[in-house]
């Protein structure tokens, strides 16, 4: 199975919305975030949209790559000169592998719809060429992402994936990474150094201290000291202005809006950690399905198909809402295979775990009530009235919970992860098995031929 882009840190959520009396509350609170997004974008990498956008089409970086295997769009001149290409050149010449690198800044509305994803995807179509390697910029452009046709047998996504984790290239320009990703490709070592890592980054990140506001978010690890600090003063600004607007006015029901400013800058490595669980997760279910007796497992047909449908989508995730999908289709195969019920995954997001309870909740500006299975957190964060903690997701330009994607152009929305399945014949994995998965997925992003 293969495994996509990873990289460094974890998303992050929730500013009141609720307007107050008194016009001077708002005020401060802006000012607070302000000053805080200010702060944070010393640290946070730089963007795609940073950048200016790309007018090149997948049809001339094709005919470009016939004649050298590196492509460096002008607006990545700086970082990646003449004479560096060169060098990567002559060292993608060395490894005998059909290694291409494709570096161009991509922006929502481009030729690739934004996506590094669709960029190989249209690249590689152009070339027509298979075996292929290929090395592209990120969808924000500080980071790599790696891709493999047939298939990753080279560790292209993991040796990606690790260069974006190596303390010694924290500070290193695009120019270092790409040539130590061809480097990990040609040694064979990339899963072995991104794992190494991974572990590395989680043992730090689970030996530093957390509050409440932050404690039990999986995968929110990052590289940077500094970052964690201003995360850290964000979230103060946020219990601050929260706590100001709410002596003035209580908010008559759950508010969720996201600061785009954390989001961007978190949102590569909070991926990383959960594609390495959602691996896990599958690998860990095929494992009791190798022990499983069908004689006296009633369930292990429907096991079965959530085994299949999880490694699909494994196969073909591309970001945290996928990957989460993942984690709910082996939590339904376990469920299957139980001979106890078992709640589905935590509805506001799976990475909580097994939900602990069914509960009725209202959606923000709506009138009717759903039942929802949730973790006990989240219960009680509802109980006292509070924001639960959610799995953000960008649609159209905007961070919004994963929920309120409409739902034609997300599986996950119109489950919610199982949650808001009809019956017992109403699976996840049935629904992927019929095609919504991929149905969804190229309604969101009608601009990528592949998905």
């Amino acid at each position: 199975m293969s495994s996509d882009r990873t990289t460094a840190a974890a998303t992050a959520a929730t500013a009141a919305t609720a307007a107050p009396r008194h016009r001077p509350l708002p005020g401060l609170l802006a000012a607070l975030l302000l000053a805080c997004a200010a702060l944070l974008g010393t640290g946070a990498p730089a963007r795609a949209d940073a950048t200016p956008a790309t007018t090149a089409t997948g049809e001339s970086i094709a005919a470009a790559l016939k004649t050298s295997p590196v492509y460096v769009d002008p607006a990545f001149a700086a970082a990646v000169t003449p004479a560096q290409q060169q060098q990567i050149a002559e060292q993608i010449a060395a490894t005998g592998l059909p290694i291409k690198v494709v570096l161009v800044p991509l922006q929502q509305g481009d030729a690739f719809g934004g996506r590094a994803k669709g960029l190989s995807a249209v690249v590689q179509e152009r070339l027509g060429q298979s075996p292929l390697i290929m090395i592209t910029s990120d969808d924000y452009g500080s980071w790599l992402n790696g891709y493999e046709w047939p298939s990753d047998t080279h560790q292209v996504r993991d040796s990606a994936n690790a260069v974006s984790l190596l303390k010694e290239l924290k500070d290193a320009g695009l120019a270092a990474k790409v040539g130590r990703a061809v480097e990990l490709i040609s040694t064979g070592k990339g899963t072995e150094v991104y794992k190494a890592e991974a572990d590395r980054v989680d043992r730090e990140y689970s030996a530093r201290p957390h509050t409440d506001d932050t404690a039990g978010a999986p995968g929110s690890s990052s590289s940077s000291t500094g970052l964690f600090a201003l995360a850290a003063v964000l979230v103060l600004a946020l219990v601050i202005g929260a706590a100001l607007v709410a002596r003035s006015r209580r908010p008559r029901h759950t508010a969720f809006t996201f600061p785009d400013a954390v989001f961007a800058a978190d949102r590569a490595a909070d991926e990383a950690g959960l594609r390495r669980q959602a691996a896990d997760e599958v690998l860990a279910l095929g494992t009791l399905l190798d022990g499983a007796d069908g004689s006296t497992t009633p369930g292990l047909g429907r096991a079965l198909d959530a085994y299949d449908a999880a490694g699909r989508v494994l196969d073909a995730a591309d970001g945290l809402p996928d990957l989460a999908g993942v984690l709910a289709l082996a939590a339904e195969g376990r469920a299957a295979l139980a001979t106890e019920p078992r709640l589905p995954l935590c509805f506001f997001d799976p990475r909580h775990g097994t939900a602990a309870r069914r509960t009725t909740w209202r959606p923000l500006g709506r009138r009717e009530r759903v039942d929802v299975a949730v973790c006990e957190d989240c219960a009680q964060a509802l109980k006292a009235r509070r924001s639960p903690q959610v799995l953000a997701v960008r649609d159209q330009g905007r961070t919004v919970p994963y929920f309120e994607v409409p739902a034609d152009r997300s599986l996950w929305a119109a489950t919610g992860y199982g949650s808001l399945l009809s019956g017992p014949d109403d699976t996840l994995a049935a629904r992927v098995t019929t095609g919504a998965f991929t149905r969804t997925t190229h309604r969101r992003r009608p601009t990528d031929p592949k998905d």
